[in-house]
């Protein structure tokens, strides 16, 4: 149900506001849902349903949910990247994984968990650790998420580290669809009066 209503939002911010590369979508999927012999199968089912491009849909999956049963995983993931979809393992650095075992996945990105972004300006440690996690990250070929900027300071320091994606109150709250539009259409019409 929920990735059939962001797949369907996500068609509708296409329409509203076209752009290139396309707007995509991140949705989460919980331990149930990975467990299901045939995710993959309703998954594909729910982009075809809904004319979703499965290149603009970032299935979220956490690093203890991928970590649990290593070969399965390892599979199911396969067969949801068959589907076109990008795969991004989140709250990475918080389970117990195995490096040789993260290579073996067809993942596209980490996301960096919130508990080293909210520290990593002010621990020294933390903040290593952030560096070394977007480094393992970009040696692997994998884009770098960090979740839970709260500060200037943190985006600045990820910068510089090579993180090219950033999520958290820094930027905004969690809002509604409405008020997703209403941001998207004054940074529309502040692009076009810059221009």
């Amino acid at each position: 149900k929920l990735l059939h209503d962001a797949c369907l939002q996500l068609r509708h911010w296409h329409e509203l506001f076209p752009s290139n590369p396309p707007l995509a979508v991140g949705v989460n999927v919980t331990a149930k849902q990975f467990a299901q012999p045939d995710l993959a199968s309703q998954i594909g089912k729910i982009l075809q349903e809904t004319n979703t491009d499965p290149a603009c849909v970032d299935l979220e999956i956490t690093e203890n949910i991928a970590m649990a049963d290593v070969v399965r995983s390892a599979v199911v993931l396969s067969d949801l990247k068959s589907l076109g979809v990008h795969l991004s393992i989140d709250d990475f650095g918080t389970g117990y994984s195995s490096l040789s075992r993260l290579q073996r996945f067809p993942v596209d990105t980490l996301k960096i968990d919130r508990t080293f972004v909210s520290e990593m300006d002010r621990d020294r440690d933390t903040g290593e650790i952030v560096r070394v996690i977007a480094t393992l990250a970009r040696n692997l070929g994998l884009k770098v998420v960090a979740e839970g900027i709260e500060r200037q300071e943190q985006m600045e320091m990820l910068k510089s580290l090579g993180c090219e994606t950033g999520q958290g109150y820094l930027f905004s709250k969690p809002v509604s669809a409405e008020q997703i539009e209403q941001l998207m259409r004054s940074r529309r019409a502040f692009a076009k009066s810059a221009s």
